[in-house]
């Protein structure tokens, strides 16, 4: 299996508000990055949607390690939040519907075709991939 390092990152102005995402895939020496905007949007549907959106660039399964500094999307797979509100119907352990739940759904299928180990990074920081992640989500929403 081929092993794709990607880093992701969502931005709000207002939450909601206009939103962007930007991500980096990373394969060998290929480097890509992508980005997209939405006028009416919070800032968890656009962490979401940068994974999401990066996943959906990969033609095979891979072994992916997704960087985020998004603890809602990162702890939704490593506390296995996600596990837990499918098997519950999309209900939270609150008995709330699940928010997000379309995205949350498709994020779910990339885990049972790639290998994807989530890991969480300090936003804001030293971290060149995310700082750029950032800078991309935020030049998106200037797009709008």
């Amino acid at each position: 299996m081929d092993k794709v390092t990607i880093y992701t990152d969502g931005a709000c102005s207002g939450n909601p508000g206009p939103g962007g995402w930007g991500a980096i895939l990373m394969f060998n020496d290929i480097k890509k990055e992508i980005y997209g905007s939405k006028k009416e949007t919070t800032n968890n549907i656009m962490e979401l949607t940068a994974a999401l959106e990066a996943l959906k660039l990969l033609k095979y399964p891979c072994e992916v390690t997704l960087y985020s500094d998004s603890a809602y999307l990162v702890n939704g797979f490593i506390n296995g939040w996600i596990y837990n509100w499918k098997k519950n119907n999309w209900i939270t352990s609150s008995k709330e519907p699940v928010k997000n739940k379309e995205l949350w759904e498709e994020l779910y299928k990339m885990t049972q075709i790639h290998k994807i180990q989530f890991v969480k990074v300090k936003g804001h920081s030293d971290n060149k991939y995310n700082n750029r992640c950032d800078e991309l989500a935020r030049n998106a929403i200037l797009d709008l």
